[in-house]
């Protein structure tokens, strides 16, 4: 099975997945909830699709959201909680489905083009997933998710120059941003462990550039620990050049393995 990515609207990732850039993938969930009513109204229904959803119940949410687009059959935001919740079950060629008409119905619905990018990503067409997270940043170009998961696809694709232009832009917009998803987002689609050293080595330089000294150090022990074959740039790298200051970073050079 291929790790999940972050959404933006699940974040999905995540966030949901990198979004939906960051939300987990959870096993097929049992049905819990009584069957649909058929006097309930469309908006009765997505109510209840909303809840079962919050609730991870993802097949009962299913079960809701399809009589609600019976009911009201051209309402893009239902296609995409409906994709939202087959994504993350995994069902990717159902998930792309719903996005795809989703955008039909409305070309402007920023979060849809991310979540499409999110079934590429998980399918590991990162080519794919990259067309579709631009297509999202030119309509929404303030959404740091969007460029946390396009960094996360030029990462994969290991395209690490635009990667770490992607990543910077997310955290120029959200501080926060690849600290909340780097738990259950990238770091869990990094395939090796030469990868993960460099993921972390990228973090601790991004962090250093933009004054987060603590988050620096803490990413640069990981890609010393992980054993990142370029550490010695962290001597000469001019975004390292306040976190050369800092007495605890010669301390960890020091104690480096």
């Amino acid at each position: 099975m291929r790790p999940h990515f972050v959404f933006c609207e699940l974040l999905i990732v995540c966030a949901c997945l990198p979004a939906l850039a960051q939300a987990q993938v959870v096993p097929f969930s049992i049905r819990r909830a009584a069957p649909p009513p058929v006097s309930a109204t469309a908006e009765e229904l997505e109510k209840a699709a909303d809840k079962c959803r919050s609730e991870k119940a993802y097949l009962d949410a299913m079960d809701y959201y399809r009589p609600t687009l019976v009911k009201k059959p051209n309402i893009a935001q239902v296609y995409n909680k409906l994709g939202i919740v087959e994504l993350q079950m995994e069902l990717y060629k159902q998930a792309r489905k719903d996005f795809k008409r989703a955008i039909k119905l409305d070309r402007t619905f920023a979060s849809t083009y991310n979540n499409l990018g999110a079934v590429y990503y998980g399918q590991g067409d990162y080519g794919a997933a990259i067309k579709q997270y631009q297509k999202a940043i030119k309509l929404d170009p303030g959404a740091a998710t969007y460029y946390s998961n396009i960094g996360a696809a030029y990462f994969a694709r290991k395209d690490f120059a635009r990667a770490g232009i992607s990543y910077a832009k997310a955290l120029e917009l959200d501080p926060d941003i690849l600290e909340r998803h780097s738990g259950t987002g990238i770091n869990t689609r990094v395939a090796s462990l030469e990868e993960h050293a460099r993921y972390a080595f990228v973090l601790a330089r991004l962090y250093a550039k933009t004054g987060a000294i603590e988050r620096s150090l803490e990413y640069l022990k990981r890609a010393i620990e992980q054993g990142y074959e370029g550490i010695e740039k962290v001597y000469k790298d001019s975004e390292f050049a306040a976190l050369r200051k800092d007495p605890r970073f010669a301390d960890l050079m020091t104690a480096k393995p």
